[in-house]
């Protein structure tokens, strides 16, 4: 079957972006991004790298662990305010929502409903899911997650959006670290699979 990946930028101390939920990483924005850490992530991630990054760095690589990236309404509406209709075009790409009637982009799916959308998803053939964000969806599909990869920046913020989101229910789980790697420039890649229950 299937896993549900939630790979995450956080802070030292647990937020995944401002209080303003706007892109850390974008013009303007707080996240140091080391050189390290793009090669890091072109070496054993590419197919998480947008498109628009992959085009203007040449990365080509199909990538090994995701076929599909799954994310909230909210992080959606980052990249449509910058003009981007499908990040990841290179992925199946799903927005969870509620409220969207109709897709921007023709390579952009829509759902309404998580945990159905994951179940089902996790049925199929392929190979893993990567939930993109944000904190919210994360904190709904807590349950469905089956592994954890946190991409820990060597920076702190006090306050802003959290890994599971602000209304995430009390729900303690114990997770099982399998692989880690620590770059120069600070940054921690830590991978973590669910304990079983």
């Amino acid at each position: 079957m299937r896993k549900l990946t939630y790979f995450i930028a956080s802070t030292l101390d647990g937020f995944i972006a401002g209080p303003d939920a706007s892109d850390p990483t974008g013009v303007g924005g707080f996240w140091p991004i080391a050189d390290d850490y793009v090669s890091h992530l072109i070496e054993t991630f590419p197919e998480t790298l947008p498109g628009l990054a992959r085009d203007a760095l040449g990365v080509t690589a199909e990538g090994t662990r995701f076929d599909t990236a799954l994310e909230g309404r909210r992080s959606y509406q980052v990249g449509l305010d910058a003009g981007v209709t499908n990040a990841y075009p290179h992925l199946r790409h799903i927005v969870i929502s509620g409220s969207m009637t109709e897709s921007p982009d023709p390579g952009v799916e829509l759902a309404d409903d998580p945990v159905a959308t994951v179940q089902e998803l996790k049925q199929r053939p392929g190979r893993g899911i990567w939930l993109v964000g944000g904190g919210e969806l994360a904190g709904t599909l807590s349950a469905e997650i089956d592994e954890l990869i946190l991409k820990i920046s060597p920076l702190t913020i006090n306050t802003g959006v959290p890994l599971f989101g602000r209304n995430a229910a009390f729900d303690p789980r114990v997770w099982t670290l399998i692989e880690h790697t620590v770059l120069d420039s600070g940054t921690l890649f830590l991978t973590y699979t669910r304990r079983g229950e």
